[in-house]
């Protein structure tokens, strides 16, 4: 961003403050305006990058044709509606057909989609499809828990209350002893069946 566009953010910032009551020349907001803009160039890092890009970097060949699962990955996002957090995990597996791809980037592609606004059903769909697209696997499914805190925040103030969203692609969705297999791994203690 250039000076000038940091400047307009910062004025945004302010003007927040003054509408909700605040004084920004108060000394312990005087620097707020500047660690909103660098939060949100954080929080909103995902726009910056490429999903697609960072999937087919590290793709390997493989004969291994059964499921690989990642779990629990923990991601941080924001409602578009209301810019309020969305926080949460995810679980990713898919079913190889000759190439496997690099296990930390599975989070990374996560987090990418996570650092947009976003609503969740689309988030879910969004992960399905780069690693489908990327990896070409025989399936995908990508199931998200998550809290909203559009929910539990303001409107109805509903602490706790969890939402969960799935995207089913290819053998996922087709057979269902493989879906009864991904669901019964993630929804157990361990996340295996030993």
């Amino acid at each position: 961003m250039s000076k000038q566009e940091n400047e307009q953010f910062e004025n945004a910032v302010k003007s927040m403050m003054l509408h909700v009551g605040e004084n920004p020349d108060r000394e312990g907001l005087l620097e707020t305006p500047s660690r909103v803009r660098k939060a949100y160039e954080f929080i909103y890092g995902g726009y910056k990058d490429d999903p697609q890009e960072i999937l087919s970097k590290a793709l390997f060949t493989s004969s291994n044709e059964e499921m690989v699962l990642i779990r629990d990955i923990e991601f941080y996002s924001t409602c578009e509606h209301h810019l309020l957090p969305i926080i949460g995990r995810v679980h990713v597996a898919y079913i190889p057909d000759g190439k496997v791809v690099g296990l930390s980037k599975i989070p990374r592609v996560v987090d990418v989609f996570a650092r947009r606004m976003q609503i969740q059903e689309q988030l879910t769909e969004q992960i399905a499809d780069a690693i489908m697209n990327a990896i070409a696997p025989k399936g995908v499914a990508v199931v998200i828990q998550a809290r909203h805190m559009c929910m539990e925040m303001r409107g109805v103030e509903k602490i706790n209350s969890t939402t969960t969203t799935s995207a089913l692609r290819g053998l996922f969705k087709r057979d269902e002893k493989t879906r009864a297999e991904f669901f019964s791994l993630i929804n157990s203690p361990t996340g295996t069946r030993y």
